[in-house]
Formats: C-alpha cells, structure tokens, sequence
C-alpha cells in the first residue's frame, strides 16, 4: 500500500510539472526563415503562429506565388524548430521515467 500512494505522490507531481512545461512552451518563441531571411515567422514552441515578417523587396504582385511557397517554408522551419525546443523541455521531465521512445506528452 505504501508504494501505491508513493506511486500517488510521483505522479500528481509530474502532472504539476507537466502543467508547468506546457506554460512554459506558450512562452517559449522560435523564429523560422526562409528566402535567406526574406520571409520569417515566429511561433510559440507549442506551434502557434506569433508573427510573420516579410521583406519588403517580395511585395509584388508577379511574385505572389513565390512568397506563398516561402510562408510555407518559413513555417515549416519554425514549427521544426519548436518542436525540437518542445521536446528538449519534456526530457528533463520526463528522465528516469520508463516511456517509450517517440510518445508524445503533449
């Protein structure tokens, strides 16, 4: 009985830490480029889009599909990116705890 409610304890301490993390990953930016940094945007590392800068040099109107292909990609790169920093937070909860490799917490 004892190890059930240490089991108890560990776990309602991780869902705090879980609950931690995850404001912290609202908190979190990353910055995403494409175009040699004529295109970027930036996301919170949970992947919601803050903000999208775009040079002024692609604002034409012949070059509408070009810039679209970038705001893709610079998403693309940022999302990856925040991904990376979403995982690198959820190690450090995670440690010594047996989950398998590639499950996702959040």
């Amino acid at each position: 009985m004892r190890d059930l409610m240490g089991m108890m304890a560990k776990a309602k301490e991780l869902q705090q830490k879980m609950q931690d993390a995850q404001a912290e990953l609202e908190r979190i930016e990353v910055e995403g480029a494409s175009g040699g940094g004529a295109v970027r945007v930036t996301l919170s590392a949970k992947g919601d889009l803050r903000s999208v800068k775009i040079d002024p040099s692609l604002l034409k109107p012949e070059e509408a599909e070009i810039l679209e292909d970038l705001l893709v990609a610079a998403h693309s790169d940022a999302r990856g990116k925040a991904e990376a920093a979403a995982q690198e937070k959820m190690q450090g909860l995670t440690a010594g705890l047996p989950i398998p490799p590639g499950m996702k917490l959040f």
